[in-house]
């Protein structure tokens, strides 16, 4: 972008140059050739003048068609053939006298005719954009009707000078600015139609051929009414700045991508034919100065009909081209919108055919669109629910009974934050009053980055309740059964190592202290089993305080040190901030659950960090380490019971696989929220947020885990990690 400014800003300060140069030469030309300098010398001034700059042209031409490819190549080629052949007539007539009648014709004449048709050749060789069938024929019937306009007004003054001159005489040099028009005109129409990149060429072009007609035009008129004419006159400085503008634009010309060219089009038809008509309009204007009588002829009225005709026909292609473009698009929308309504027919009968509940809200929280599943879920129709607020329709309130409050709800957060929630749990009210337990997933609907709404899906999860609470119950009867005799054989076990029988034997005294060692294990288990029932069931009291931070990461440290020392693992606190209001001894527990699985899968030598962060109106305590860190699959799962990242875990790393599902009932009980994520760097990072104090700590009495839960609703979104 930097060297394309560099060559943008070049371009424009060599064309600054170029003009000012050409200004100053212009102004010098114009008053050397309106002075009072004999004849000669102004003739041949204009004559050296003419031929530099026709050769100037060939060479720039010349220059840029070694460096150009296709048809490109080709019309830079003519164009140097047309400039060199311009140079040469030009240098034979300044030899010749440099002066012209309309009683005889010279080769200069003819050669000067071949330069135009070498020009216009060059023009419509030039690559033109893609283009409809219809355009070439239209740029044709542009010429004639500017040409055949000239012509006509051409006849209309001077008809009776040219018929008294030679019929090839009159031809030859009454052709000459007829051909001009039309080239200047089709280099206009080929400028509308180009690649961006030869804009500038054909600009130019046209530009440089129009001051070449005016002066082709005022050399015939004073030829046709004069008899005679000869160079060294400010008409020459027409033909002069019409060749040092071709030469310039060439020089500088860029050569763009072949694939441009395919993807530009005509701009606009009704630019082209404003351009044909004001060339037009302006070449009748300069051949009508002093016109005195208008005569129209046989020749004149000739040509007026081939103009009209022209017109009518460039129209009539007009009409056809414009007709085949609305067929084109009336195909295009029928088959966009068939594509559209079948796109839209499969897209209800999958969301229609899905087992869980779909429902979509706009950016104010308002139903747009139910799915059948989802209706019937909550007991309503599908059309009554349209238009209404989803939080206040069916969302079930906290078992006090007042609304959780919307701004912490899913929706709010998707459409205001842009957040994805996935499987959260829920209960929804149904129609007849019946609240259902549900797991949701809520994505923000976006476009363009604007958020428009959000989608949510949500699955009843009753049954899946029911056998969760089933096989909770018949663990906790397990367990509770295990419990007794567990403990007699602990105190059986206990008994024997302390030597109550007698001494052992070495080997009978590992086999004891194995067997002691597996029964506290097992104890362990069944207690932390029992803990996280009691937890669910929120018979498991809990004593809030307003508890610094600082003092739950120090102790939670100090007494995981010994684990750490043994595991080769630093321990360091990054930063520890706010007072929570919590119990001390759940916080320390979660704390050490995730503290002993950082340095579980750490490696000798790493480092686990713990730090304490005020946001809002919670404190967000995090644990990060640089082990192995966690699939993204698992981020969620590894906080149910018995899970493992790893099946394998168990058995190298030990662990029940219940530490992580007693840490998000702890947090949960105390009203705040626990995830992870895992760092950029490697590891993980877990985070848990508890609500902070609202006071200070000596003067805030305690409350209940109850009161905890009610601000549950209002803890923030999980941040990213790292």
């Amino acid at each position: 972008m930097e060297s394309h400014g560099r060559l943008q800003g070049s371009g424009a300060w060599r064309f600054g140059v170029f003009s000012a140069i050409t200004g100053l030469v212009s102004l010098v030309l114009a008053a050397l050739l309106s002075s009072d300098l004999p004849a000669e010398v102004r003739t041949l001034i204009s004559g050296c003048a003419l031929v530099g700059v026709g050769l100037t042209a060939c060479i720039s031409c010349r220059y840029r068609a070694t460096r150009s490819i296709g048809l490109r190549r080709r019309a830079y080629h003519l164009w140097s053939l047309a400039c060199l052949s311009a140079a040469l007539g030009n240098l034979g007539l300044m030899l010749n006298g440099a002066q012209r009648d309309r009683q005889t014709i010279s080769a200069s004449d003819i050669t000067l005719l071949a330069t135009l048709l070498l020009a216009a050749a060059g023009v419509i060789t030039f690559p033109l954009a893609r283009r409809r069938g219809t355009d070439l024929v239209r740029m044709l019937l542009d010429g004639v009707v500017v040409g055949g306009s000239i012509l006509a007004v051409v006849s209309i003054r001077t008809w009776s000078q040219v018929a008294a001159m030679d019929p090839v005489v009159a031809v030859v040099n009454l052709i000459a600015p007829v051909i001009d028009i039309v080239v200047a005109t089709l280099a206009t129409l080929l400028f509308m139609r180009s690649a961006r990149g030869d804009r500038s060429v054909l600009g130019a072009t046209a530009i440089g051929f129009t001051l070449y007609a005016i002066s082709d035009l005022l050399y015939a008129l004073r030829l046709v009414g004069t008899g005679s004419f000869e160079l060294g006159t400010p008409v020459d400085l027409g033909w002069m700045a019409g060749y040092a503008l071709i030469a310039w634009s060439v020089a500088n010309a860029s050569t763009p991508d072949a694939r441009q060219d395919e993807g530009q089009v005509e701009s606009s038809p009704v630019i082209g034919t404003a351009t044909v008509f004001t060339v037009f309009l302006l070449a009748a204007l300069l051949s009508l100065v002093g016109v005195e009588e208008v005569r129209v002829n046989f020749v004149s009225g000739v040509l007026w009909a081939v103009v009209l005709l022209a017109v009518l026909g460039r129209q009539f292609f007009l009409v056809i081209d414009n007709e085949q473009l609305r067929r084109t698009l009336e195909q295009r929308v029928v088959e966009r919108t068939r594509s559209l309504r079948q796109v839209t027919r499969q897209s209800d009968l999958l969301v229609n055919s899905v087992g869980d509940g779909i429902y979509g809200v706009d950016r104010f929280g308002l139903i747009t669109f139910v799915n059948p599943a989802a209706a019937d879920a909550l007991g309503y129709e599908a059309l009554e629910l349209i238009g209404h607020d989803a939080h206040a329709t069916f969302h079930a309130p906290a078992p006090s009974g007042v609304s959780y409050p919307a701004d912490s709800c899913y929706i709010v957060e998707a459409i205001r934050d842009g957040l994805v929630t996935s499987a959260e749990e829920d209960s929804y009210l149904r129609a007849d009053g019946l609240e259902i337990p549900v797991e949701v997933t809520a994505t923000p609907l976006t476009d363009d980055g604007a958020t428009l709404g959000a989608v949510v899906v949500f699955r009843d999860v009753t049954q899946r309740r029911e056998v969760d609470r089933l096989k909770n119950e018949f663990v906790s009867m397990v367990s509770h059964e295990l419990r007794t005799p567990l403990t007699a054989i602990r105190g059986s076990l206990g008994l024997l190592a302390g030597g109550a029988l007698g001494a052992l034997t070495p080997a009978a005294s590992r086999m004891v202290d194995i067997a002691l060692v597996s029964s506290e294990r097992l104890t362990r288990l069944i207690n932390e089993i029992l803990d996280l029932e009691r937890m669910e069931a929120g018979a498991l009291p809990m004593e809030l305080h307003d508890l610094p931070a600082a003092g739950l990461v120090r102790t939670a440290l100090e007494q995981a040190s010994v684990l750490a020392t043994e595991a080769g693992v630093a321990l360091r606190v990054v930063h520890a901030e706010g007072v929570v209001r919590a119990d001390e001894d759940r916080v320390v527990q979660t704390l050490l659950n995730l503290l002993g699985n950082a340095i579980k899968f750490s490696d000798p030598g790493q480092e686990v960090t713990v730090q304490s962060v005020r946001r809002g109106s919670f404190v967000e305590f995090e644990v990060s380490d640089s082990g192995r860190g966690i699939p993204e699959d698992k981020l969620d799962a590894v906080f149910a019971r018995f899970q493992q990242v790893d099946s394998s875990d168990a058995r190298e790393k030990g662990g029940s696989g219940l530490g992580l599902a007693i840490s998000r009932s702890i947090v949960e009980r105390l009203g705040g929220r626990i995830w992870a994520r895992n760092n950029d760097d490697g590891g993980a990072a877990f985070r848990f947020t508890l609500p902070a104090s609202l006071a200070a700590p000596h003067a805030s009495p305690p409350r209940t885990a109850e009161a905890a839960l009610q601000a549950r609703d209002r803890v923030p979104d999980p941040a990213p990690a790292g």
